[in-house]
């Protein structure tokens, strides 16, 4: 009979190495080998005898190998594989009956009846009382999701084990009664613990996020700060984007006037070139025209720097503006500054008026801007019309 459970090791071994996939990451050869272990164990400690103990056993190796073939009954594929290879090893009927009553009885839902039934029960959820038990339901979880069974999040998971601890499942064999309830009863502690630790940590990120929202709806200024933020941002680029083309249109003219000295002014004093006189003075007056446009819309306009205590009392000056400030000593700055975040209405009344004068500049900076646009322009076509009229009348 030793004979027969060693082929039965090495058939489960090499068949699950061949055809168990490897979304099977809990029902394997490991987990097969441990409901072995546990066989025995029970059986060691038991009053079972020898034809008995020898049906646990190739029950215990066979119990999963349906699941090379399916996962939803698999204890019937199991009882189909077991018994053709028992047959195949000239076991007897009755052996082949014990082995596959046995494997029946490890269905979840079946209540075992005699003691081998109970052992094998015992031994196939022997895991809820081991240390490896977190390890060993983690695997299982992962695999029930694998196969697209159920996706349980970890708190769900926890929930599940601890109906299935306090309402599903028990030990019925004596030995496991003694030796492995305790064992089951701790794990079932620790994760009605960690429950907990979640509910609380739950409770704690909910109870926060609350607070948020309670400050987004009791504090409104968020939405005022946040657009005079975002409208000043957009004030400055505006700004950048008017000095960047009066600077383009600066070194454009500034490129035209000195190819104009260096290659057109000296050939007019030639007889011949007198006609490309007139056209030659239009096209540099108008680019000196535009170039003295750029400047104007990019030059800093020049302030004072000082403000008196009168004027921040009676709110006329802007200390968020360093032209009104640069020329001040830093006690007399500071007082200001003092005086303006005791306010908030003062506060944002400074804000608008910086925007305001934000607003001022940028209507200089892009008319003066246009206005230089329309002079290069009105200058390049008079230019080229002067060229041309000027070719025809030589």
């Amino acid at each position: 009979m030793n004979n027969l459970i060693e082929k039965a090791d090495k058939f489960v071994h090499n068949l699950f190495k061949e055809k168990l996939p490897n979304t099977y990451i809990y029902h394997n050869y490991k987990h097969t080998e441990r409901v072995v272990k546990s066989t025995k164990e029970i059986v060691d400690s038991s009053e079972i005898n020898v034809k008995e103990e020898d049906a646990l056993i190739l029950a215990a190796w066979l119990h999963d190998t349906g699941y090379t073939r399916t996962y939803h009954g698999h204890e019937e594929e199991s009882v189909k594989i077991a018994t053709d290879f028992l047959k195949e090893n000239n076991a007897t009927k009755e052996l082949v009956e014990k082995v596959t009553t046995l494997i029946r009885a490890t269905k979840f839902d079946n209540h075992p009846e005699t003691e081998a039934e109970k052992v094998i029960r015992d031994a196939d959820s022997s895991h809820f009382a081991k240390d490896y038990f977190e390890e060993a339901s983690e695997f299982l979880r992962q695999e029930l999701q694998l196969h697209n069974i159920k996706n349980f999040s970890g708190a769900e998971w926890i929930q599940e084990n601890i109906r299935l601890f306090t309402e599903k499942h028990q030990y019925y064999t004596a030995y496991a009664l003694e030796n492995w309830k305790p064992g089951k009863e701790e794990n079932l502690l620790e994760l009605i613990e960690d429950q907990k630790k979640r509910q609380k940590k739950l409770q704690k990120e909910e109870h926060k996020a609350r607070l948020k929202a309670q400050y987004k709806n009791d504090n409104p200024e968020r939405s005022i700060q946040t657009m005079f933020r975002v409208t000043l941002r957009n004030h400055i680029k505006l700004s950048d984007i008017a000095d960047t083309k009066a600077n383009i249109l600066l070194s454009v003219n500034a490129i035209i006037i000195s190819l104009a000295l260096a290659n057109l002014i000296p050939k007019l004093d030639a007889a011949s070139n007198k006609h490309l006189l007139i056209p030659s003075m239009v096209l540099i007056l108008f680019s000196v025209a535009s170039i003295i446009l750029s400047i104007m819309s990019t030059r800093p306009n020049v302030t004072s720097g000082e403000f008196t205590k009168k004027q921040v009392e009676d709110r006329e000056v802007n200390l968020l503006f360093f032209g009104n400030f640069h020329k001040m000593p830093f006690e007399q700055f500071r007082w200001g500054m003092k005086e303006m975040i005791k306010d908030k209405d003062f506060v944002y009344e400074s804000l608008m008026l910086d925007l305001h004068l934000l607003g001022k500049v940028l209507h200089r900076k892009y008319f003066l801007l246009r206005l230089t646009y329309t002079v290069f322009m009105v200058g390049i076509i008079v230019s080229v019309i002067s060229f041309v009229i000027g070719f025809y009348l030589m």
